[in-house]
């Protein structure tokens, strides 16, 4: 009987040592031969090559068929197993683990989870995963690039040499996957792609946990299952209050700008987690929101260009730095919502863009895969591995980092085909309409499963259309989102306050207009790092008047806002009412606080916040009607607006009242809900705050005497530019 043939093809072995072999499994490492054993191996620099079992006992000597590096032999193996190299040359020996003889980490089952779109944690799939492989350490290694002719990993384990390790293709749902022996952790590595065109692409992962930091684009092998978290008590106390129901006080933080060290360098996560925590704690803010920490290469984006969805940036440190910080903001009580980025992705070459030579991620027409205002691509969500990538992520930042939440940047370019387009440039859904139906679905999706596996949490819209129940149940239609930004509210005001006083009277209906809809959505009001960039001006430089009218200007405006029905947000710094608009390249300017005005700001915010936090009339009902009642919302005349804000349980109403002029008005008359004693809480001109100090002294009486249809009213001092509050007390 003629011996089966074993060895390689001149054709196959060219393939092997050019890189160009689609599927070297087939080839490489060790396969039965009849009744016995072949292996095969490529080394590149090799002269003598040895097969041994794992403990080191020989099992043969392979010859070298190729110069570049191609060994295959015969060997004395009885079953299959995993088996390493013992190499020499000239310049001396070393030890080379086998790849090709050890079988595959996925399964049927990932495939037919990945191949649905269903698979909820493909982060514990896909991406490079430290384990340990028939006793052997190393690192798994997987990525979706069904239209490649081949893919390799390259890195730090092989020398950025790409035909070492070619990964292995699951046909049925186009990933590859290889485990790389003595491949290890905060090593950098990339894949190098063929496309159909043979055209070569080197890209980050994907799924990647960590990234170099930038200019180098390298992912980084990291674990992200072992933080030792301690806010088990915190986890478990979020999720039981109606999120509409608590106070939030949101400040928004670019981390690279809020403070520098010194010779202008970033802090560390472990820095912000003491530092920042602390001053949030200490304003009474309830969360931090980040402006993107996802990997990103440019820093004038922000974070806005993300490439690396799953890698905290590298900028402030590592991963485990990030959870870190996480974790020290839940002991102190403080959420954290990241501002998340599924509506476009930038087209550097080491990103998701033309990732395995085709339009993968994006869509193929420039009418629905590229962004005209940011010269960006756009998701295809109408295809369902691209949708599992997204909501993958947008789990595992909750999953893996305890976050409490995700604000979704620019919500609206996502839910409308025509969005910044003119006609002919956009192509009409299904039904011939301007909707997006696919990302409705995929943010419908979004929703349902990160509020379903993680209770507690709140997904936030950054949405600038009347798009209807942006925050409505997706059982009722609703996309699902737990609130939604009031861009009106934001636009309306801020129009208000740069008008001058005198004319304030003519436009009274800014600040009236946004209680017609103040319930139709769960809002969030914003005051947010967009109004405060590309030549906007400062918040305290879009204030009206003179430099006195401008801080008391604002101090009314927050005190309003607060008094308002809605959630907070303010962008890092207004706090202390800088002239200038923010510059990401610089620290905010902390030495203002030496300034009296300035530091008064600042005061007054934490006094407000605090005041908030403690008193659920102004909190408890911000989504409801029967939270709010207008007592003065005809005093044009005078620019005077009063209401009233209750807790739902009848318990210590909260009366506002705001003058936006500059005159004092002695013996107003302010309706009232009830008779009684009504505690002044609350005064933006108090001369803490770097005002006049007109005010109550401390309190009002209420009497019986109706006004504006209410049952009791009292005469009160307004003071001027300012907003006053009282609190019912028996």
């Amino acid at each position: 009987m003629a011996e089966p043939k074993w060895k390689t093809s001149g054709p196959e072995i060219e393939a092997i040592v050019n890189g160009r072999h689609d599927n070297p499994f087939s080839v490489l490492g060790l396969h039965p031969v009849g009744k016995s054993f072949v292996a095969r191996a490529f080394i590149p620099g090799a002269e003598t090559v040895q097969a041994q079992s794992q403990d080191g006992k020989p099992l043969g000597e392979l010859t070298r068929v190729h110069k570049a590096g191609f060994f295959e032999g015969k060997v004395k193996a009885s079953q299959q197993q995993t088996i390493q190299y013992q190499c020499a040359n000239s310049t001396g020996s070393w030890t080379v683990l086998d790849a090709y003889s050890i079988g595959p980490v996925l399964g049927p089952q990932d495939d037919y989870f990945m191949a649905e779109g269903n698979h909820l944690k493909l982060y514990d799939k896909l991406g490079a995963h430290p384990l340990t492989m028939d006793g052997v350490a190393g690192v798994h290694f997987a990525v979706w690039a069904p239209n490649a002719k081949r893919v390799s990993v390259v890195g730090d384990f092989n020398q950025w040499d790409g035909r070492l390790h070619v990964m292995r293709k699951r046909m049925d749902v186009g990933v590859w996957e290889i485990f790389v022996p003595g491949a290890k952790l905060g090593q950098g590595y990339k894949y190098e792609i063929i496309d159909v065109h043979d055209g070569l692409h080197l890209k980050s992962d994907p799924y990647g946990f960590a990234a170099e930091l930038r200019p180098n684009t390298a992912s980084r092998i990291t674990r992200t299952d072992h933080f030792k978290w301690t806010d088990a008590d915190y986890l478990k106390a979020r999720v039981a209050p109606d999120k509409r129901r608590v106070p939030i006080s949101i400040y928004e933080v670019h981390l690279g700008s809020w403070r520098k060290n010194e010779g202008d360098k970033f802090l560390t996560y472990a820095e912000l987690a003491d530092q920042l925590v602390a001053y949030v704690k200490d304003m009474g803010f309830t969360h931090i929101e980040l402006l993107p920490v996802s990997e990103h290469p440019y820093d004038p984006s922000w974070g806005y260009q993300p490439t690396g969805l799953f890698a905290p940036t590298s900028r402030f440190g590592d991963p485990e730095g990030f959870a870190d910080f996480v974790d020290k903001a839940h002991a102190a009580g403080i959420g954290i919502i990241l501002d998340w980025v599924p509506a476009h992705f930038p087209t550097d070459q080491h990103g998701l863009s033309n990732f395995d030579g085709t339009a993968l991620y994006e869509h193929a027409d420039p009418r629905q895969g590229f962004h005209p205002d940011w010269n960006t691509a756009i998701y295809n969500f109408g295809r369902k591995e691209v949708q599992s990538f997204l909501l993958n992520n947008a789990l595992f930042w909750l999953e893996r980092y305890h976050l409490d939440g995700l604000r979704v940047d620019a919500v609206a370019s996502m839910l409308y085909l025509d969005y910044s387009r003119k006609e002919g440039e956009w192509i009409p859904n299904q039904f011939g309409g301007r909707e997006n139906l696919e990302a409705i679905a995929f943010l419908q999706r979004m929703n349902h499963e990160t509020y379903g596996q993680h209770p507690g949490i709140m997904t936030i819209a950054e949405e600038s259309t009347a798009f209807p129940g942006v925050s409505k149940p997706t059982s009722v239609g609703g996309l699902g989102f737990g609130f939604k930004w009031n861009m009106g509210f934001m636009h309306d005001t801020l129009q208000y306050m740069q008008r001058e006083g005198v004319y304030r009277k003519h436009h009274h209906n800014d600040l009236t207009f946004g209680l017609l809809y103040a319930f139709t959505e769960n809002f969030v009001l914003p005051l947010s790092h967009d109004e405060v960039v590309h030549g906007k001006g400062s918040l305290l430089a879009k204030m009206s008047g003179d430099d006195w009218q401008k801080f008391a200007t604002l101090r009314a405006y927050l005190a309003f806002m607060w008094a308002y029905p809605g959630k907070k947000l303010l962008f890092m710094g207004q706090e202390m009412a800088p002239w200038t608009e923010w510059n990401h390249t610089q620290s905010l300017d902390w030495n203002l606080l030496q300034h009296g005005p300035h530091k008064g700001m600042q005061t007054m915010l934490r006094d407000l916040n605090h005041l908030y936090q403690s008193s659920p009339a102004l909190y408890a009902r911000d989504c409801e009607p029967e939270g709010f009642e207008w007592l003065i919302g005809d005093d044009a005349e005078n620019s005077v607006f009063a209401w009233v804000r209750h807790s739902g349980d009848g318990q210590s109403p909260v009366v506002a009242i705001s003058n936006f002029t500059s005159v004092v008005r002695e013996n107003y008359r302010l309706p009232l809900p009830k008779h009684g004693t009504w505690c002044e809480v609350f005064n933006s001109d108090a001369e803490t705050y770097w005002g006049t100090g007109k005010g109550n002294q401390g309190k009002i009486e209420g009497t019986k005497e109706p006004s504006h249809g209410k049952p009791a009213s009292a005469l009160i001092t307004l003071p001027p530019l300012a907003t006053v509050m009282f609190r019912f007390e028996k």
